[in-house]
């Protein structure tokens, strides 16, 4: 039988009973394990996951180099605890009775996470989603879709779509702010200074569609997109067909 993951006591640290810890030998901890994931957060945070190493984290918190895995055994241990912890602190609002308004708040409380948080788009493959913040999160976002006539995998699935909906847009907010970091020009800056040199390029090439349809969506947007607005546009159709779905469910 496989043994059980070393990191789960970490992660429940404070919060389950476990057996006490024989005395360590040798001078007191410096820091909490609590404060060193606040600072591998502000790492992330402000500079991005690919900046965070566990050499450069301990200079930060004025540690030696190999002191640090006294707290945490290594780096993907301390990206979980990162997760956790800033899950921990996202809001969570009073989900109201009005179902369209619940399912709405699902996807707009886990797009303020992914923008409050980027790095959270690009934890993968590991067991980032076990803690005791995360299972907050999951159960406060099932709350929202309880009682709606759903079954228990399909409550799954509803917050997995809206989630989705919500990482989305977050990773085409990213590039946008990729892009105006690369060029140092905001969209609208951008499309300003090349819409000349791109309609001489285009001449005598017909697009009837993409010139009024991006015309259009340009003079709203006034930038290429508006990840916003389509995060909006994508979330109400999301809801009405969830809604459709529901009243489907009821008549039969």
């Amino acid at each position: 039988m496989t043994d059980p993951d070393p990191m789960l006591p970490l992660l429940w640290r404070g919060l389950v009973d476990q057996p006490a810890a024989a005395p360590k030998r040798g001078p007191k901890q410096k820091v909490s394990v609590d404060e060193v994931v606040d600072a591998g957060v502000e790492v992330a945070d402000t500079e991005g996951l690919a900046a965070l190493s566990m050499r450069g984290l301990a200079q930060r918190l004025g540690l030696g180099a190999m002191s640090l895995y006294t707290y945490v055994p290594g780096r993907d241990e301390l990206v979980v605890l990162m997760v956790d912890q800033v899950l921990g602190r996202g809001d969570r609002p009073t989900l109201p009775a009005d179902v369209r308004r619940r399912l709405e708040l699902v996807a707009e409380t886990a797009l303020a996470d992914y923008l409050a948080h980027p790095w959270l788009l690009e934890v993968a493959g590991l067991r980032a989603w076990l803690g005791p913040h995360a299972a907050d999160r999951y159960e406060w976002q099932l709350t929202a879709v309880d009682g709606l006539g759903l079954g228990d995998v399909e409550m799954d699935q509803t917050v997995a779509l809206l989630d989705g909906i919500a990482a989305t847009t977050a990773r085409a907010v990213q590039e946008v702010r990729a892009a105006e970091r690369r060029s140092g020009l905001t969209e609208l800056q951008w499309w300003e200074a090349n819409a000349d040199a791109l309609g001489e390029a285009m001449a005598g090439r017909d697009y009837p569609l993409a010139g009024r349809v991006g015309q259009a969506a340009g003079e709203l947007y006034q930038a290429a997109t508006d990840p916003d607005r389509q995060f909006r546009f994508g979330l109400a159709r999301i809801v009405d067909g969830l809604l459709v779905h529901l009243d489907r469910e009821k008549s039969r």
